[in-house]
């Protein structure tokens, strides 16, 4: 009886610790996590330009490699055809400052002119991201923030 109790423990010895790589394994290529995503816009006014600022935490156990940002409106062909990672290749990046562990704070800053606001749409608008981590597993959030154009 004792041998059985023993071939027992020993398996489930094996089978845990196999288990437990496992969860090791898939914990080291978790994708990037956004977090605190904020976004403000300020309009021009008289001869001083506006701007639009957004701000996300990024977490990434490999390391952030990079964000991208882009502000869209929600009257445009991205409303109806989500967002895809290769749609975000060409767009500009975030500036990201390390502010923990595993964590970035990454901010993304436009001028907006007179003229820009001018002829931008009016309502709703939101800011897409792509978290790039050093392992190259990504995230996308085609709707991080919103925030409104008049």
């Amino acid at each position: 009886m004792s041998r059985r109790i023993a071939l027992s423990v020993a398996a489930s010895v094996v089978v845990l610790g196999g288990a437990g790589a496992f969860v090791v394994a898939y914990a080291g290529e978790q994708t990037p996590v956004l977090g605190h995503s904020t976004a403000r816009y300020t309009a021009p006014d008289g001869d001083r330009d506006g701007s639009l600022v957004f701000v996300t935490d990024v977490t990434a156990s490999s390391g952030v490699k990079s964000v991208k940002v882009l502000a869209w409106p929600q009257e445009s062909p991205f409303a109806e055809k989500e967002l895809t990672a290769k749609d975000m290749a060409a767009v500009e990046s975030a500036v990201c400052k390390p502010s923990g562990q595993d964590t970035v704070r990454c901010t993304y800053t436009a001028g907006v002119t007179a003229a820009d606001a001018e002829s931008s749409p009016r309502g709703a608008w939101h800011v897409a991201v792509l978290a790039t981590a050093q392992d190259g597993t990504t995230t996308l959030n085609p709707e991080a923030a919103d925030f409104t154009v008049r």
